[in-house]
């Protein structure tokens, strides 16, 4: 028998934006989806399912947003996704007879054909082009808790300014999780890690127990929680919050010293998309010509400022196995020394963005197959948990009130409100309130068609507000789309709360935007009276 000290709680959060165009083909952007469920959502379902076959009892958390449900969902971009492996397969076929001069560079290649491959098969076969079966079944078995986020990722340290749009954000959110799994969900994934004690009262409303906040919301809380980060904290409105262990985070986060920095991984800005001859990858990159990555990738990071050498899938294995015995030890030596001070076991909290696992770090998914399996055989003084069953074991809980907080740059707001996106602000609030003022007035709506018109302000309101749009615009990257997003969304909001105040509904122009914007079929405007 084990000596069970303690407990590590992984969180993965799975969430892209809602990007839907069945307008046209050419938008890149929706392609973050189909990179998303090959490198990083089937890989941790293939791997969840060898944990179970191989009968390692194991337990992960992971969000999956809203909008990323309503995209896994989708009819046309499920068909997309398929149309995107068939026409990776058909390079791979193509790059097997390239590489024929070179042994190594044949043998990657043959492998990125039978892993595309085998990704139709899977999302086709077996999952019947909906993985969302995979992750509800992992979570029925007991192995895996899914949470939810926000409905859109809308921030919630700015938009409690109208506290209504919050409480849209969380209700919208839940029903959408009952749609999907059959119940509510216990925890919460605020967006951006972003926590305001104005929004907790709800996230109770809604029979949210729990959220996920960044080390400080904890550290500077009110008082001092006595065992810092390594046992949650229930707020006085009793919300039940979780603090990221820093030191974990580290070990995986880290450019200089985290595990993903290994020589021997998969080098992630090496890709053929760039490196072969234009005339032969044209039919495989963007449609305006523009090369992007494919996907596949022939070399590892090998070092800083040197030739890059090929990938060695073994040699990757090599190391994800020496890290992941690397990271078991460090967290037995962590809670046998936490443990001691404390008066219950303590928890050691380690939320990442799941696209960390697989999309960025190509081992990912295996690291944690390791990790988990050697947690279950090996002789170490923790188990693998999930909050739920942590805060069920352990219910006498410290309260004390966390501080305002986000995981973004210098741990709070300026990543979504700074000089170059503060522009959108006024409008989202603006927006916010009109969405207010129309579900009030229209609160006994009984015409059909005024009724679409007041779920679709509603919808395009919600996309508007998405976090990730702010993001981008700071990041710098793809920022033309990210304000396009946000002009289109509050133009055809306010153009639907005009022609609702004037009672002239453009029909057409409503039936268009409703298949653009199709996100939440179940929305009721009301949740904003």
């Amino acid at each position: 028998m084990k000596n069970i000290k303690g407990y590590v709680n992984f969180v993965l959060h799975a969430h892209l934006p809602y990007i839907h165009h069945p307008e046209s083909e050419d938008y890149l952007e929706e392609e973050w989806l189909f990179e998303a469920i090959s490198e990083t959502y089937i890989p941790l379902l293939l791997n969840f399912q060898k944990l179970e076959e191989e009968h390692v009892d194991f337990r992960i958390t992971m969000t999956l947003t809203p909008p990323l449900l309503n995209m896994l969902d989708n009819e046309l971009l499920q068909e997309r996704y398929i149309k995107y492996l068939e026409k990776h397969i058909e390079l791979c076929e193509k790059e097997v007879k390239r590489t024929i001069y070179d042994e190594r560079l044949n043998k990657l290649s043959k492998y990125y054909l039978e892993r595309y491959t085998n990704d139709l098969h899977v999302f086709k076969d077996i999952y019947e082009c909906n993985i969302i079966t995979g992750f509800k079944h992992f979570q029925d078995i007991g192995v895996l808790e899914i949470i939810t986020c926000g409905a859109t990722h809308g921030y919630f340290p700015i938009l409690y300014v109208n506290e209504k749009t919050v409480r849209a954000q969380i209700g919208v959110a839940v029903k959408c999780y009952e749609k999907y799994f059959g119940k509510k969900p216990r925890g919460i994934w605020l967006p951006e890690c972003g926590y305001v004690p104005e929004a907790d009262k709800y996230l109770r409303e809604f029979g949210i127990d729990y959220a996920i906040v960044e080390s400080h919301g904890i550290l500077y809380a009110d008082p001092t929680p006595i065992y810092g980060t390594f046992a949650p904290i229930v707020s006085p409105e009793n919300l039940i919050v979780f603090g990221r262990d820093m030191e974990s985070s580290r070990q995986v986060w880290s450019s200089i010293n985290g595990y993903p920095g290994d020589f021997n991984y998969r080098e992630f800005y090496r890709d053929i998309g760039y490196d072969v001859d234009y005339d032969y990858i044209k039919p495989y990159i963007a449609h305006n010509g523009v090369r992007v990555n494919t996907g596949i990738k022939y070399y590892r990071i090998t070092g800083k400022d040197c030739d890059k050498d090929y990938y060695d899938i073994q040699w990757a294995k090599d190391s994800a196995e020496r890290q992941a015995g690397h990271f078991m030890d460090c967290r037995v030596k962590q809670i046998d020394n936490l443990a001691s001070y404390m008066d219950v076991p303590p928890i050691i909290t380690c939320p990442y963005d799941a696209e960390l696992y697989g999309h960025w770090w190509y081992e990912g998914p295996y690291w944690l197959y390791i990790l988990f399996k050697k947690i279950y055989y090996d002789d170490c003084n923790f188990k693998l948990i999930t909050p739920s069953e942590y805060i069920d074991m352990y219910p006498n809980i410290q309260v004390s009130q966390p501080c305002r907080s986000s995981w973004g740059a210098n741990g709070y707001s300026e990543v979504w409100l700074n000089p170059s996106n503060d522009y959108a602000h006024r409008h989202l609030h603006k927006a916010g309130d009109r969405m207010c003022e129309l579900a009030y007035e229209f609160r006994n709506e009984k015409d059909p068609v005024k009724i679409r018109a007041l779920n679709q302000a509603a919808r395009e309101l919600l996309l508007a507000q998405s976090s990730d749009w702010l993001f981008i615009i700071t990041n710098g990257t793809m920022v033309e789309y990210a304000h396009k997003a946000i002009k289109e969304r509050i133009g055809r909001f306010t153009k639907l709360y005009y022609e609702l105040k004037n009672d002239k509904i453009d029909e057409k122009f409503l039936e268009d935007i409703e298949k653009k914007d199709d996100i939440f079929p179940e929305i009721n405007y009301q949740i904003y009276i």
